[in-house]
């Protein structure tokens, strides 16, 4: 069942109570899913973790694009450094940037991992700028091991968020961080 397969463990069943019961839980610790201890994620809450490698289905349209995600996840900041990858919907792009996340993260659960889309960038960089709190914006963005945005095409136009991703860009590249464009 998928609670056997999700614990790990064999014949495992699940039992609702209301009041008292009189049947005695049969271990002696609470398991894992009433574990208090608190599990640090560096990921993005965002990067959807069924996203992987695994689930994508591959074709002739993203075999190109798989193989290069692939080699960014093994190797981040080493090849295809900025990995730009450019299709009509449905090809694959965001599954790809969940992707080469989900494995830069199983290989390194310290990276700090970052998915936007590019109007969430932009909405950050304009109110930070508003807000004169641009230092604050930029060691965010600056000081990620992967930055990912997604629909990189809507910067259209907007010279100030560009002149910032230029300079987030040049800073990432310069301290060996990977940044993944999709289009």
């Amino acid at each position: 069942t998928a609670l056997e397969k999700k614990s790990g463990l064999e014949h495992v069943s699940l039992r609702f109570t209301y009041g008292k019961s009189s049947v005695k839980p049969t271990r002696s610790d609470p398991g894992p899913l009433f574990d208090a201890t608190p599990i640090a994620r560096s990921i993005n809450p965002r990067i959807k973790p069924e996203y992987t490698f695994e689930t994508l289905a591959v074709s002739d349209s993203n075999q190109l694009a798989y193989t290069a995600s692939k080699t960014v996840a093994t190797s981040p900041g080493s090849k295809y450094n900025p990995l730009f990858m450019y299709g009509t919907v449905g090809v694959g792009k965001t599954h790809l940037m969940h992707s080469i996340a989900n494995e830069v993260f199983a290989k390194n659960p310290m990276a700090k991992i970052l998915y936007l889309t590019t109007e969430e960038f932009t909405n950050e960089v304009v109110e930070a700028i508003m807000n004169k709190s641009t230092q604050n914006v930029r060691r965010k963005f600056r000081q990620t091991n992967l930055l990912l945005l997604d629909d990189i095409q809507f910067l259209t136009g907007k010279e100030k968020v560009q002149e910032e991703l230029f300079h987030t860009f040049n800073a990432l590249i310069d301290g060996g961080g990977q940044i993944v464009f999709s289009s």
